[in-house]
């Protein structure tokens, strides 16, 4: 292909262009990712290091003039990988993902080359700049959003789950995963790369990328003292077989005097060199990382190289730092290319990997899900003998497993402690180790690392990806794995795709922790998912016994780009409500277990399943004083908001029913309402909101050591003396 001096049309909104740089003649005028290919032959061919370095100058300068438009966004820490995310993509490698939140704009300036964002109607660099940071836009994170980016990412130590959740249902699709080593201190990433091979030892087409230039987002990372060395054994001593670094420093010319060093300085042919090292790194490492062996590649590169600042102080954009600044006019004037050299960078990103990553990477399309036929749901007697409810949903879990052989359970404090050893029994736990006693085998579809991160990290990024999966924590622990399974339902509320809803089953309640004290007595992350209700997608579910929990499940695994929380006693209690009863209270937000007439009508609104013990008493000792005594088991709450308290008009697979007044009212009318739940008050929000009687609410306060669940519940006065002489304090 020739290229003319003329301007392409995509180049519009460019504020410098440069002439072409020493060579272009030879090198740059016919693209290295040839016609009909999908990648450049050689990463030793001149003319594809060549060409990688024109993209690797276009990606920072893209990244800068963005992020200068609106005078904020990340520029620093992707330029420092600059080199590495344009080896890929000549490598013909666009699944790409990051750990790394900071590095969106230059992760948007990577799609926008190949085309991907031309499917939200930015076409040019001018509209690249005019949506970035802006509703309806660019993120200044990334989100679910944006066409060719498999992954959101905000918080730091999350990125890896995505890659390994990639890895595990496409084997040979290579998944990289950029990690800053500012990010590199969070203890969950290494930990979960150790958990998830020692797990599957086979699966190694994920690679990580560490972005080792010293600094994090305000000072010098806390790796920055590593030696090369010391760097190296860290990342094989966590299990890494091949550790691959390639050090800017080994390339300097003009003798930087840092550690750290920036090689957009170097003479050219020195930048060249560089260029090529990373080229070749990187398309061994991924070869590797395909090839069977646990892989890391490393590039240890000044922090802002080739953008206005470097070290931390690139890390940011502050207002005034716009397009006419004079460090960001000179940054931007040292990266610019010739319009040859643009049209160059685009026609190689165009044909890299077979087209623009937004039509072929796997998050693009629907994974193909094997029917899971009729589920063996077992309807127990109404006031027939009590069950364990974890046991009756364990079973139904069991047939999913069995069915879909991509579906995985986590859980951190191991499943025979919540009631669902079941699981463990019929789909084994994964472990290299066969041990019948434990249920253990190496192709088991349990993963029970310790890390909560790690647990919801691959059971929701699993879902993402179109898996189907369930998370199971005790409740009072669940909360260290929250952060990323709400990265993943915001996520779902924007995909262009329908997958999978994620799924919870929390056990242990704060009521069937007295023994251990409040170290296992933290319900109050109810008011977590009670905010995220809000949101439109996060249903918390439940179930008031093993009838209603079946039904529940049964109903989560047929939902699509929502968060289901499944909260569920495991101890035996008696059943209370048929299948059919709990599928009109999924829809209806709750169903009537108890209705008795008398001179008041006293309304309890309760939510779980051992706090309708104390309720069920309270109304017994009312009905003896003539009372009428209505008792319904809140199964799913988020019904019960009004449509304007919800955001679900905007979510992938909108939900927007809500009960109406008129049956909010059969439901919640009396003389006064009471909301009873064993956790956080703020789950009784939507009930409170809309009721217009004399209400009051009985809820968690604080954790201590007791003998039993009716102890801890007297303890924060959930008894029937305490209810039933508030009711009768609210008829009077």
């Amino acid at each position: 292909m020739t290229v003319t001096a003329a301007i392409p049309a995509f180049c519009q909104g460019i504020q410098h262009y440069g002439e072409n740089i020493p060579e272009f003649e030879k090198y740059g005028r016919e693209a290295a990712i040839q016609e009909g290919n999908t990648a450049i032959t050689s990463p030793s061919d001149a003319r594809a290091v060549y060409q990688t370095l024109l993209a690797a100058d276009a990606l920072r300068y893209l990244t800068l003039q963005t992020t200068a438009t609106k005078e904020s966004g990340h520029p620093g820490g992707f330029a420092s990988v600059a080199e590495g995310i344009a080896s890929l993509v000549m490598l013909g490698y666009k699944n790409l993902i990051t750990e790394v939140g900071h590095h969106a704009p230059g992760f948007y300036s990577n799609v926008f080359l190949d085309r991907s964002l031309e499917a939200m109607g930015i076409n040019t660099v001018q509209q690249l700049g005019e949506r970035f940071r802006e509703m309806h836009g660019l993120l200044g994170h990334l989100s679910g959003q944006i066409p060719g980016l498999l992954n959101p990412a905000g918080p730091l130590g999350q990125g890896q789950h995505f890659a390994m959740a990639g890895a595990k249902l496409h084997s040979n699709v290579l998944f990289p995963v950029t990690i800053g080593d500012g990010g590199l201190g969070e203890p969950y990433i290494m930990s979960s790369f150790a958990h998830f091979h020692t797990a599957y030892p086979t699966v190694t087409n994920f690679l990580p990328i560490l972005v080792w230039n010293g600094y994090s987002q305000e000072h010098h990372s806390m790796v920055s003292i590593k030696s090369n060395e010391e760097m190296i054994n860290y990342w094989k001593g966590n299990g890494f077989s091949e550790v691959i670094l390639v050090n800017a420093k080994d390339f300097d010319d003009v003798n930087q005097p840092s550690e750290y060093v920036d090689s957009t300085k170097f003479s050219f042919p020195q930048r060249l060199a560089f260029t090529q090292a990373v080229l070749e790194a990187t398309d061994k490492a991924a070869k590797s990382a395909l090839g069977g062996t646990l892989t890391v590649l490393i590039i240890k590169q000044l922090k802002g190289a080739g953008v206005h600042k470097r070290g931390a102080q690139s890390h940011n954009l502050y207002p005034g730092d716009t397009l006419e600044k004079d460090y960001i006019v000179n940054a931007l004037k040292e990266r610019a290319l010739s319009p040859d050299a643009w049209a160059i960078v685009r026609t190689n990103y165009e044909r890299a990997a077979g087209g623009p990553a937004s039509k072929i990477v796997v998050t693009e399309t629907e994974l193909p899900l094997p029917d899971l036929g009729t589920l063996p749901m077992t309807e127990y007697a109404v006031g027939g003998d009590k069950k364990v409810a974890t046991t009756a949903m364990g079973e139904l879990v069991v047939h999913v497993g069995k069915q879909d052989p991509n579906f995985v359970v986590t859980n951190a404090d191991g499943n025979a402690a919540s009631g669902i050893n079941n699981i463990n029994v019929g789909l084994k736990i994964v472990h290299p180790t066969v041990d019948d006693i434990y249920f253990q085998a190496p192709q088991g579809q349990v993963y029970e690392p310790l890390s909560e991160d790690a647990c919801a990290g691959l059971a929701v990024g699993l879902a993402l990806f179109g898996a189907r999966t369930l998370w199971c924590s005790y409740e009072s622990f669940a909360i260290n794995g929250l952060p990323i399974f709400q990265t993943v339902t915001q996520a779902m509320t924007e995909l262009r795709r329908p997958t999978p809803s994620t799924v919870t089953l929390f056990t242990a309640g704060a009521l069937e922790q007295g023994r251990n004290g409040w170290t296992h007595q933290r319900p109050e992350v109810e008011n977590y998912f009670a905010a995220m209700m809000r949101n439109g997608n996060v249903f918390p579910l439940f179930p008031c016994d093993a009838n209603s929990i079946q039904a529940c499940y049964e109903w989560a695994l047929n939902t699509k780009n929502k968060g289901i929380v499944i909260t569920a006693s495991k101890s035996p209690l008696p059943v209370r409500v048929t299948f059919e009863q709990t599928r009109q209270a999924l829809a209806d937000g709750g169903v009537i277990l108890h209705d008795s007439e008398g001179t008041k009508k006293v309304v309890f609104a309760v939510i779980g399943d051992m706090t309708l013990l104390p309720v069920f008493e309270a109304a017994t000792q009312l009905e003896s004083q003539g009372m009428g005594v209505r008792i319904v088991s809140v199964i799913n709450p988020r019904r019960l908001y009004r449509s304007s308290d919800v955001m679900s008009e905007t979510c992938t697979d909108a939900d927007n029913h809500f009960l109406d007044d008129t049956g909010f009212e059969r439901l919640f009318g009396g003389d006064a309402l009471i909301g009873v739940t064993g956790g956080a008050s703020g789950m009784l929000e939507p009930i409170m909101l809309r009721s217009t009687s004399k209400r009051d609410v009985f809820a968690w306060k604080r954790g201590e050591t007791t003998a039993s669940a009716g102890e801890i519940m007297a303890f924060n006065g959930l008894t029937a003396t305490e209810l039933a002489k508030r009711a009768t304090e609210l008829t009077h």
